[in-house]
């Protein structure tokens, strides 16, 4: 009875073994070779595979490097590091690296505002943003349960008084945290823009104010006294071109509501 199990189950082990064998010569004799400058290109790269490239990851903007051309600072939070040793590697000239942070356009903490009913549901900003746009009176400020804390992987940005709040020092501009934001309210601006809007209401001023003590009323004073013509209330709301603003700080200093920071 044994020997009768016996050499089927030998045959089958034996045909196991071969076809592993033949496997792992298959895949040596016709592996793809990886490109060694591609791979060390690859590995000057921060790996969080954020998109900001304009590719979908760093494995493809390396291919595009080495392949293409394609210039070596696209990488953000890289930064100049990261640009000089791709350059290096391609023996190519440096190009500096325009640096970017993120910024919370709301200025909704626990004094300014208040809620329009008490959540009970998950814990996340997308998930409380799908009943009547969040909980909060302004239904275009932060709710405040941190989705892009969880997503920020450089400890940058915290919740501060209810509040998503971005510290520029540690911010990569790797634009995680704005993906993560179900009410867009993160921006990636320049790292030397240090005046900023901290707000994102379009609604009139009246219904602002009502909802936050801290929310633009589009009184336009910001408007009128920048000597740059770089601030402009559009839909309610006070707009910056970066283009134009010298930081000089005159719109912070009217803003009755003090809506404008400046983080200089």
């Amino acid at each position: 009875m044994f020997e009768t199990y016996l050499l089927p189950i030998l045959l089958f082990v034996g045909l196991g073994l071969l076809a592993g064998l033949l496997l792992a010569v298959v895949s040596t004799v016709f592996a793809v070779k990886s490109d060694e400058k591609t791979q060390a290109v690859r590995e000057a790269l921060p790996g969080i595979n954020c998109g900001v490239c304009g590719f979908s990851g760093c494995d493809q903007y390396a291919e595009k490097i080495v392949s293409e051309g394609v210039s070596t600072n696209r990488c953000v939070p890289g930064g100049d590091a990261a640009a000089k040793k791709i350059s290096e590697i391609m023996g190519v000239s440096f190009e500096d690296v325009s640096e970017k942070v993120a910024v919370v356009h709301c200025g909704g903490v626990c004094s300014a505002t208040g809620d329009k009913y008490e959540y009970h549901g998950t814990p996340t900003c997308a998930a409380c943003n799908e009943f009547y746009a969040g909980s909060g009176l302004c239904d275009y400020g932060c709710i405040g349960f941190g989705d892009c804390v969880k997503a920020c992987r450089y400890d940058a940005i915290h919740l501060v008084d209810g509040v998503a709040r971005v510290d520029p020092k540690k911010c990569v501009g790797c634009t995680l945290c704005a993906v993560q934001c179900p009410k867009h309210l993160i921006n990636m601006v320049d790292a030397t823009a240090s005046v900023n809007v901290i707000c994102a209401s379009q609604n009139s001023g009246k219904v602002t104010r009502g909802n936050c003590s801290n929310g633009c009323i589009a009184c336009k004073k910001c408007e009128k006294t920048c000597p740059y013509d770089a601030i402009h209330v559009e839909g309610n709301l006070a707009r910056i071109d970066y283009d134009k603003c010298t930081r000089c700080g005159a719109c912070v200093k009217v803003c009755p509501v003090q809506c404008i920071h400046s983080f200089s």
